[in-house]
């Protein structure tokens, strides 16, 4: 295996080859397929980037939220399970904080420059910065 470059590398580079060199001779309906590859390749970049960061900490939310291990498939579903059997609730601590993160996380990868998404993110840091400031107040 080689260190450079990475997975990541290599995509962006396909994606920015085929958006800047091919892209521009093709017209209609094979320009259309085009774009839709080029976004399934950077979906698989920013996914294969982010899920680096982002799984340890989903699997720790879930582990603190829930007060067990397990792989990160068995504590989704065991959250889900609570939610459902009405064990687990927004009431429920870190849940609703879990999954707005979690929620934001896959967004990140789907769908980073989605307006509504931009937005609510930059209402959540409003909302904890003046939560942070009123305790130490």
């Amino acid at each position: 295996m080689q260190d450079a470059p990475t997975p990541v590398e290599l995509l962006s580079v396909v994606a920015d080859f085929l958006s800047n060199e091919v892209l521009p001779l093709l017209h209609g309906a094979t320009a259309f397929q085009l774009r839709v590859a080029i976004n399934a390749l950077s979906l698989v970049q920013r996914e294969t980037s982010l899920a680096q960061v982002q799984a340890p900490l989903e699997h720790a939310r879930l582990r603190a939220l829930l007060g067990h291990d397990g792989s990160l498939q068995e504590l989704t579903a065991a959250l889900a399970q609570g939610i459902a059997d009405g064990r687990l609730d927004v009431a429920s601590p870190d849940l609703a904080e879990h999954l707005w993160q979690t929620t934001c996380d896959k967004l990140e990868v789907d769908q980073p420059k989605y307006a509504g998404y931009v937005r609510a993110l930059q209402l959540h840091a409003a909302a904890r910065r003046r939560a942070t400031d009123a305790a130490s107040s």
